[in-house]
């Protein structure tokens, strides 16, 4: 077992031991709040996500959409947020990380809240915003562009291994939830930045066969992913609250925005569920409701 694995079961410990001694909750509470955030940690490890601070909030609605597909009912789902979120106060509270993700989830119907997107101009801003006269801003480059052309989640991009991408065929063979793998195409710009970056991978130690690594030659962790897409963000003036699914729903949004067929999209994010997908043709509507108000002379 690893050190990063064995940190997030021991959080899990001192958690139960936490509500058992302190809390004093039914032995029948006891247990649904144990099963309940083990099938959540169960979530995450399938993700890649080995430690508590690399967990963000689309992580638990995530979760909370994969029970909503499992067919558990509201009050069902309700009682694994009550669960969550009491795990996560936990982590606060004895310092395993330094906020609480669960502060903005509201107890879950079966509607979800649209999600939020960048413009493309945004999108451009984002993209230049790498040194890329550096091997990591080289990198970098290629990892937001893949971000936004391929609608990768975050534990997708940092797992992903370069035999899995294929220049030729212009695609990436992506691993996703439930082990289930798919074939997303590669545009011409992510092409011409992986092509630029490889060279300079191999100028550092190759200790890891995934396509983005650090100098010490070891795959990048979603924590540092994540924060260097938010450096990046900053970087490019952008303020809204940037995060790598924030590229994924962009990434979808303009594609339907543009004519992109549903089921294609669904297939290239890796929804089980189309109802999942169709979430982005209401964020498409309303962005045409609104441009309709705004233009139209008789709106």
């Amino acid at each position: 077992m690893s050190e990063e694995l064995f940190a997030l079961n021991i959080a899990f410990d001192r958690f139960m031991e936490s509500v058992v001694f302190e809390v004093g909750l039914a032995e029948k509470t006891l247990s649904a709040y144990a099963a309940d955030v083990k099938r959540y940690l169960g979530t995450l490890e399938e993700q890649g996500i080995m430690l508590p601070e690399e967990i963000v909030f689309e992580d638990v609605i995530d979760h909370l959409s994969l029970l909503r597909d499992a067919e558990l009912s509201p009050r069902s789902i309700a009682r694994h947020l009550s669960a969550i979120r009491r795990f996560h106060r936990f982590l606060l509270e004895e310092g395993f990380c330094d906020t609480d993700i669960t502060e903005m989830a509201e107890a879950p119907h079966l509607v979800r809240k649209l999600p939020r997107w960048l413009s493309t101009e945004e999108i451009e801003r984002l993209l230049l915003a790498p040194d890329v006269t550096t091997p990591e801003g080289i990198r970098d480059a290629a990892i937001l562009e893949l971000f936004y052309a391929c609608g990768l989640r975050i534990s997708e991009l940092a797992a992903l291994p370069v035999k899995h991408v294929n220049l030729e065929e212009a695609n990436v063979r992506v691993r996703g939830k439930g082990a289930k793998f798919r074939m997303v195409p590669l545009g011409r710009c992510s092409i011409k930045k992986i092509q630029t970056w490889l060279p300079c991978r191999m100028q550092w130690a190759q200790r890891d066969d995934a396509v983005f690594i650090g100098t010490s030659g070891k795959r990048l962790s979603r924590t540092t992913v994540w924060r260097r897409v938010k450096r990046y963000a900053r970087q490019a003036n952008i303020m809204q609250n940037v995060t790598p699914h924030l590229l994924r729903h962009s990434f979808a949004t303009h594609l339907l925005d543009n004519g992109a067929d549903l089921r294609a999209v669904q297939e290239m994010l890796g929804h089980a569920d189309i109802g999942t997908t169709q979430i982005y043709t209401h964020v498409s509507a309303a962005r045409l409701s609104t441009a309709h108000k705004k233009f139209h002379p008789r709106a």
